[in-house]
């Protein structure tokens, strides 16, 4: 979801635009590696009658796709037929091809104490839903990234003073951990700091 991370890897993409996608269901279902410090990241796996919030951007130069395929090595990239995926904004969406990395089965894990959620990760994803949410003045985006990502677990720890995932600015720390609050109190009240 979030702009800069994306961009990472190529400049020659487009701006991220919101839509719905049929088919596929988010979740804390990704298995790190069991060096260091582990922990579990976002993953998507289809599955029919879910749909989950996301974003589309344009490669302006197809042949950038191997560079995504390199960084989300242990994924698969699928493609996403046009008829399951529904426009947020007033854009249309473009011509082309859709693809979408989903999770392995060899990756597939749910979150444990030795792979926890952390919040640094939480934060680059609730970040990035933030700014979209801003961005096309969609209510409750960041609500439904919460609500349509599955295996929130109480194997969560807060890890923002010393980071497991790299990131140099979270701008909206102090609207994710109020929603998180309302929208997962069972699992919020369970965060340990690290």
């Amino acid at each position: 979801m979030q702009e800069e991370s994306k961009k990472e890897d190529s400049s020659m993409v487009g701006e991220n635009f919101p839509i719905y996608v049929s088919g596929f269901q988010r979740g804390w279902i990704e298995r790190g590696t069991p060096i260091g410090f582990s922990t579990i990241y976002l993953g998507v796996v289809p599955k029919k009658n879910s749909i989950i919030n996301a974003v589309y951007f344009k490669l302006n130069d197809p042949s950038q796709i191997k560079n995504y395929d390199k960084r989300e090595n242990t994924y698969c990239r699928i493609k996403v037929p046009r008829d399951d995926i529904q426009a947020l904004s007033s854009i249309n969406l473009p011509e082309g091809q859709f693809w979408i990395y989903t999770t392995s089965g060899k990756q597939l894990a749910a979150p444990s104490s030795d792979y926890p959620i952390v919040q640094s990760y939480v934060d680059i994803f609730l970040s990035g839903c933030f700014s979209i949410e801003e961005k096309y003045h969609l209510k409750n985006f960041a609500r439904d990234c919460i609500k349509t990502t599955s295996n929130w677990s109480g194997h969560w720890v807060n890890d923002r003073i010393y980071p497991r995932t790299a990131f140099d600015n979270i701008p909206y720390v102090a609207k994710i951990d109020p929603l998180l609050a309302v929208e997962l109190p069972q699992f919020f009240k369970l965060i340990k700091i690290e």
